[in-house]
């Protein structure tokens, strides 16, 4: 779809033109047959589901009631009604002179805790699909560990603290990155204690308080979250979804183009390889066209690659776009990845791709708040990427490729009105729950023993109410049982009710 004249960029705010709002409407499906609803209903229904799934951010500027009118060849009596509808409902403010710009329900926005993991004693009463984190890949995690252990007298001499990372890491980390086709030297390396370690260090050394950030909508939560903790202002930029929610979405770079163009972000945040939540995947020319618009605009662009090895779509040799930062030597790229997706997240293990000034003013300033990432999860995680990696990176993503072939099937089976893409790879499915809210499923859930995580984690604004992201790390074995609890949760949240008591819930047994 053609969204050229979608957005004029005022401060950060999004001005929609007449006819690009004509066209996202056109789009819009409602939960429900139009049948002989009048046009006033119609017109608020789409827009309601646009804000919703995400596809017209909150805060965006609509066109005037006449002006809107005239695109849709409605009277502006039609135009007029829906807005006050809109207004009604929560999802339109207005002020007289400023015109009318879309919102969220009191109550709608996300809640800003983060989604912690289970805790192992009571994970036998509760589905945790909140999330999304392999096993360990076993034998190979302990042998690694015990060549580790063999290896650690000869660094306990020392003080144990490296800021920039263990050589023998950083050299492991920089092979991998030139095997990928980007050529890598150790000094362009940065280790850190987690990918959020990594995130937290580069946003910190870019970003001032009231800096504006241009984020994919949706995208990852956690990183939204520490966004909005250090004071940054979010400019979400839909995604295109030219098929719906059965088509994975991409990039839509005319909109990047212009968000980078007109609001000057000083970071623009992407997550190109099997993207979380969507699990999409994209091309290395959409790659090139957002870099050179980010060079145009002086944008820092920060690619987040922690799911760029588990492509379980394919053969596991299958050819991947190149990394980002291979794309363009001339922009400002910074980019964070991890072995906690791919290896085991207890291995606390992330890293900073960068220019190597820029990789040591990181180590210079992480001094001041964690000295360096523990030696024997380093050893660990260096012997994992050597020699055992292909092996380790088989084993993982063949878990993920047959939990991902029950899943599909038994969401099919049970849940028909959901509606999802297969992604390429990545961890977890994005599911548009066929009109029923995922805070409201994510509630249920508290009650039902299931931890479920709402779509609107995943929004910069508290969009996408009716989606959630369930992550593909449950045992293939497992997985029926799990799509039996989530169902039974699903059919009361649609319908209003309470869980009943913890015996009555649907068995986790395999």
């Amino acid at each position: 779809m053609d969204r050229s004249d979608l957005i004029t960029m005022a401060e950060w705010h999004t001005t929609v033109t007449p006819p690009a709002l004509a066209r996202l409407l056109a789009a819009a499906r409602l939960p429900e047959p139009a049948g002989h609803r009048p046009a006033y209903r119609t017109l608020a229904g789409q827009v309601r589901t646009l804000v919703s799934e995400g596809r017209l951010p909150v805060g965006a500027r609509l066109p005037a009631e006449r002006e809107l009118a005239a695109a849709l060849t409605l009277s502006r009596t039609t135009v007029a009604t829906a807005y006050e509808a809109l207004r009604a409902e929560g999802y339109l403010h207005s002020r007289r002179g400023a015109g009318s710009w879309t919102a969220l329900p009191e109550g709608a926005r996300p809640p800003s805790d983060a989604m912690h993991p289970v805790p192992p004693d009571e994970q036998d009463q509760t589905l945790d699909l909140g999330v999304a984190a392999l096993p360990a890949p076993q034998p190979y995690l302990g042998e690694a560990a015990a060549r580790a252990v063999e290896q650690l007298p000869a660094y306990a001499a020392g003080h144990g603290c490296y800021p920039t990372g263990l050589p023998v890491l950083r050299e492991a980390i920089a092979r991998r990155f030139t095997a990928r086709g980007l050529p890598t030297t150790p000094d362009q390396i940065l280790v850190t204690t987690g990918a959020m370690g990594a995130l937290h260090l580069v946003l910190r050394a870019l970003l001032g308080r009231g800096d504006r950030v241009a984020v994919e909508a949706p995208t990852y939560a956690h990183t939204l979250q520490a966004l909005r903790l250090g004071g940054s202002r979010l400019v979400p930029v839909p995604h295109a979804w030219p098929g719906g929610p059965e088509r994975l979405p991409l990039w839509d770079v005319a909109e990047w183009q212009r968000v980078l163009r007109g609001a000057a972000p000083k970071v623009a945040y992407v997550i190109p390889d099997f993207h979380n939540p969507t699990g999409t995947l994209i091309t290395e020319e959409q790659r090139r066209r957002l870099l050179a618009a980010a060079r145009a605009a002086g944008t820092v662009v920060l690619v987040d690659e922690t799911t760029a090895e588990l492509g379980w779509g394919s053969a596991d040799d299958a050819p991947m776009p190149r990394p980002t930062a291979a794309l363009d030597r001339g922009a400002h790229v910074v980019t964070v990845g991890s072995a906690s997706k791919l290896l085991w997240g207890g291995l606390r293990i992330g890293w900073v791709r960068a220019a190597p000034s820029f990789v040591r003013r990181l180590a210079v300033d992480r001094v001041y708040s964690d000295v360096g990432t523990p030696v024997l999860d380093q050893l660990i995680a260096a012997a994992l990427l050597g020699d055992p990696l292909p092996d380790v990176r088989s084993h993982q993503l063949q878990r993920l490729r047959a939990t991902a072939a029950a899943l599909t099937a038994g969401l099919r089976e049970r849940l028909p009105g959901w509606r999802f893409a297969e992604p390429p790879g990545g961890l977890c499915l994005w599911l548009a729950t066929d009109g029923v809210s995922g805070s409201a499923l994510a509630a249920a859930g508290e009650r039902g023993g299931v931890r479920i995580a709402a779509g609107t984690r995943f929004g910069s604004d508290g969009a996408f109410e009716n989606f959630i992201r369930v992550p593909l790390t449950v045992p293939a074995a497992a997985v029926p049982a799990a799509v039996e609890r989530l169902a039974a949760v699903a059919a009361r949240a649609a319908a209003g009710e309470h869980w009943p008591a913890a015996e009555d819930r649907p068995p986790l047994a395999v």
